[in-house]
């Protein structure tokens, strides 16, 4: 006896999942389905999930700036590091920084325009815990750090912190720029090297020694040579990096 099994999918849903990554120095601009623009700086990983009834993205790494289409009945969720940003029509950045050299995971929030929400999304060790869902204004970063360089101990974890940076600063890498402002060395060699596969290294006794100005992201030889002149260094070039040491 041959049976027969027929199956029938009634008012099946459309769903789309697809990830998105760049490469070292790369920057792309995806148009999602819904409309919302989404910008990737260098280095970014994302997933995102489309449905009848929600708008979501992972960020795994990296910086990226929605530009979110209006849509009341879906909300836009980014996800990162345990927290979850909520915007229905709004433009804001996502920065997530790995741990190293002793830092924590950092995750910074930035709001162009428009209105968001900031909350935890679940619990991780790893990320610093927001106890009340956090509604941002304009103009405002959301800065959450981990606790990985404080032992790995959530007791640890510093509380988020709000400030207003210079939005021109915050979206330099889409005009293929950084701006530093008074940075520390160490801080502007770290940006620098997120655009580059030959990166800057200097000298600790360097460390102290002050960055402010406009820079072409992916010019390293540029930037170590402009350093040096200010600081009156030299640079060293290897074969796998450029080293800036004292005279």
């Amino acid at each position: 006896m041959t049976v027969l099994v027929v199956g029938v999918l009634v008012g099946q849903p459309w769903r789309d999942i697809d990830s998105y990554d760049t490469g070292i120095g790369e920057q792309r601009l995806v148009i999602l389905r819904d409309g919302t623009r989404m910008s990737l700086n260098t280095s970014t990983r994302v997933q995102v999930e489309l449905d009848q009834t929600q708008r979501r993205v992972r960020v795994e790494g990296g910086e990226a700036f929605f530009e979110v289409a209006k849509d009341a009945s879906r909300p836009f969720v980014v996800q990162a590091a345990g927290t979850e940003v909520t915007a229905t029509g709004t433009a804001f950045v996502v920065r997530l920084t790995p741990p190293g050299a002793g830092a924590s995971q950092a995750l910074d929030v930035t709001l162009v325009e428009g209105q968001v929400v900031v909350r935890e999304a679940e619990r991780r060790i790893a990320a610093a815990r927001i106890v009340q869902p956090i509604v941002m204004a304009p103009g405002e970063r959301l800065r959450v750090r981990g606790d990985q360089g404080a032992g790995g101990n959530a007791s640890k974890a510093a509380p988020p912190q709000r400030d207003r940076p210079r939005m021109d600063q915050v979206l330099a890498w889409k005009r293929g720029e950084a701006v530093f402002d008074n940075a520390s060395l160490p801080q502007a060699l770290a940006e620098m090297n997120r655009y580059s596969a030959t990166p800057i290294v200097a000298d600790p006794s360097l460390a102290a020694l002050r960055i402010s100005g406009l820079f072409k992201t992916g010019d390293s030889a540029g930037f170590a040579q402009a350093v040096a002149k200010l600081h009156d260094l030299r640079v060293r070039e290897l074969p796998d990096r450029l080293e800036l040491l004292p005279r």
